[in-house]
Formats: structure tokens, C-alpha cells, sequence
């Protein structure tokens, strides 16, 4: 499947905007990315192993955390998983 990478982590990918990993679910996915980018890992993942909460992903636009299996769901090669990090702000 293809993996989007957000801008402000495409230093831990070597650039790249997108990654193609081989995996049967989206923790599989994320385990085979983290994988072949090990800097991306704590990014991605707090000490415990768990994602954080600022970030949110999207499995061919749905949002994960509202999906019944959430990280379990099974993917196919011909979905796409996209990271988005959650950005806080507010008025000045």
C-alpha cells in the first residue's frame, strides 16, 4: 500500500512524500514503515508503543480512529494510508 508522508516528517523518510510498504493491516503498515525508517518511530509512537494523539491517520480517506478494528482494519495493496499531524493554533 501507498503510505503519505506529511511535509514536516519527510525528513525521516529521505524526502520522500510517499512510501510503498507490503502489509495485511494498518499496524502492520505503520510497523513495516517504521521499519525501513526507524527515525520516524518516535515521531509516530509514544515510549509505550502507542500512537500519539496528535496524530491522526487515514486509511483511502476514512479516518481511522472511528473505524470498528481501528490499527487492526486490513488493508489491500491498493489502498492508501495518509499521516496527518494535528496542528494546534489559535487567534493571536
Amino acid at each position: 500500500m501507498t503510505i503519505f508522508i506529511p511535509t514536516p516528517l519527510r525528513n525521516y523518510t529521505g524526502g520522500k512524500d510517499k512510501v510503498e510498504v507490503s502489509a495485511s493491516t494498518i499496524a502492520e503498515a505503520l510497523d513495516a514503515l517504521t521499519s525501513a525508517h526507524p527515525d520516524l518511530r518516535k515521531h509516530l509512537f509514544s515510549g509505550e508503543g502507542k500512537l500519539r494523539a496528535f496524530v491522526n491517520l487515514y486509511v483511502n480517506d476514512e479516518d481511522v480512529r472511528y473505524l470498528p478494528e481501528k490499527e487492526r482494519t486490513p488493508v489491500a495493496a491498493s489502498d492508501t494510508l495518509s499521516i496527518i499531524p494535528s496542528i494546534a493554533g489559535g487567534r493571536q
